[in-house]
């Protein structure tokens, strides 16, 4: 498990960013994966889920997740979601304790947030499409909503896919542009020709950052790269496998 002082410093905040290692699953699984939407075997993942919750001293009940979607809808959590019962949405906040907020990445970056006062959390799923698309922003407001104070909020951008292996096509540019025109900065020419590649965490971490968050941190992985460690959508896609695991990310407030 992976953990960022920023986070580690706020009281009554536990976090995680979890990798591959250390589950039971096998195969193209192999072996925290803790995505219920892939095809693994459910009671693999439940225990998956089960073990990367005792690496935060909690019980398997506390992992609250979202049907992720790639949107930019945030959810208030105030218990965990009945089974089978999760919202589509790519956020959530909370005021309550002991409700492990978690996302489930495989390239994608999951940012995790907390109040410097240690009373409102949140956690999103930040691919491309939500990035732009306002689910940071939404997450923002949501535990403002609680009583958090932009200015104090930290951010911690988990292991996503580089911008080295990231390479997208001509038209991909043109939202991050229309946004801001400083985002031409997140593009690099890639070896083909009209073809960039793209800096998800770097544009994250401006975004952030034009949002009004003070300290921002991010883990530096590339997931596409470091097999070992992590999963990836993008890897699995360009090897030709069917399916692929998910890594888990979640943040706590304690009681």
């Amino acid at each position: 498990m992976i953990t960022l002082s920023a986070l580690n410093e706020i009281n009554r905040i536990r976090h995680g960013f979890l990798t591959r290692e250390g589950g039971v699953s096998a195969g193209l699984y192999a072996s925290l994966n803790c995505g219920p939407g892939s095809s693994d075997d459910p009671a693999l993942v439940a225990e998956n889920r089960k073990r990367a919750m005792a690496q935060l001293d909690l019980e398997a009940a506390a992992l609250v997740t979202l049907y992720q979607v790639h949107s930019a809808e945030v959810v208030t959590v105030e218990a965990p979601f009945a089974p089978g019962a999760a919202p589509k949405a790519d956020a959530m906040v909370t005021d309550r304790p002991g409700l492990a907020l978690g996302i489930l990445t495989a390239d994608c970056a999951p940012v995790l947030f907390a109040d410097r006062k240690g009373a409102v959390i949140g956690a999103a799923h930040a691919g491309w499409k939500g990035a732009v698309g306002g689910v940071l922003d939404n997450t923002l407001a949501a535990m403002e909503k609680l009583g958090a104070k932009r200015k104090t909020v930290v951010a911690a951008i988990g292991p996503c896919i580089g911008q080295r292996s990231y390479e997208v096509g001509a038209e991909f540019p043109a939202p991050f542009l229309a946004e801001h025109p400083d985002n031409a900065d997140f593009f690099a020419n890639a070896p083909r020709d009209g073809h960039f590649l793209f800096d998800l965490p770097g544009y994250v971490a401006r975004k952030l950052a034009r949002l009004g968050v003070i300290e921002v941190t991010r883990v530096p992985a590339d997931t596409l790269r470091d097999q070992a460690r992590f999963f990836s959508y993008r890897r699995a896609t360009l090897n030709g496998e069917a399916d692929y695991g998910r890594q888990l990310s979640a943040v706590v407030l304690e009681g």
